[in-house]
């Protein structure tokens, strides 16, 4: 069941989403070469709590990190820890936080120091693919609208668009009701209503788009162990088009 929200809750919701852009800001600032990402979370812990806000990552099915840090060829649910990061890499770093109730949740794939060509142009086709895919995201559109757009894009240059993870409904909870592939045929599912809130997050993998899980059973990382780039927003849908909530 998808859930409409009111005014009220899009408040909420534009609260929680401004303390995860405020968040990301932070933790981006961060990022350089011999940090670990256990710096990277804690920084962002500080600042949710700082904002009256509980990290909604910790402990959410026994995670046990405040944000997601997924280095290199990590996809997501990559767990912070005394892993250093080097120049040439990339991280992907997703965090919530949850304030009055309601969830924000967003991610971005942020270059450390001096990267590669290509691993630049992953990193901004990946971005990119999020916002082609937002652009659909309007009232009487279909939900797969949204995930043709994004797999379109990126495939266009000849990546591998994940399947086996996939953006969602949020609100009161983190995952909620629709599930949000970033492939397949346009026209399909729901109709997109104003009130639907959504967490729209391409994965993006510079070779194929299978994945596999490591043995802590969180981190997902390529199976070629080619690079991977993730972003994502929390965005509503309004009568004037898709706001997104998680941008500063």
């Amino acid at each position: 069941m998808i859930i409409l929200k009111s005014q009220r809750e899009l408040n909420y919701l534009r609260d929680a989403g401004r303390i995860v852009a405020e968040a990301l800001n932070e933790v981006k600032k961060a990022v350089k070469p011999d940090v670990t990402t256990l710096e990277i979370d804690r920084i962002a812990e500080q600042y949710i709590k700082s904002k009256g806000a509980v990290p909604t990552f910790k402990g959410y099915n026994g995670f046990p990190g405040n944000i997601c840090a997924s280095v290199n060829e990590e996809v997501v649910h990559g767990i912070p820890g005394l892993k250093r990061l080097k120049n040439g890499d990339n991280i992907s770093i997703d965090l919530g936080a949850t304030i009055n109730g309601y969830v924000g949740d967003a991610a971005i794939t942020v270059p450390v120091g001096q990267v590669d060509a290509e691993m630049k142009k992953l990193i901004e086709v990946t971005e990119q693919s999020l916002y082609k895919g937002i652009e659909k995201a309007i009232v009487g559109n279909r939900l797969s609208d949204i995930s043709h757009e994004i797999q379109t894009y990126t495939e266009g240059y000849g990546y591998g668009v994940v399947r086996d993870y996939v953006g969602h409904g949020i609100g009161r909870n983190m995952h909620e009701d629709p599930q949000i592939p970033n492939y397949g045929l346009p026209g399909r599912g729901p109709r997109l209503k104003s009130g639907m809130t959504l967490a729209i997050e391409p994965m993006i993998n510079a070779g194929t788009h299978e994945v596999k899980t490591l043995g802590n059973n969180w981190t997902v990382v390529t199976v070629d162990g080619k690079p991977s780039a993730h972003f994502e927003h929390t965005i509503a849908i309004t009568p004037d088009g898709p706001e997104i909530l998680t941008k500063l």
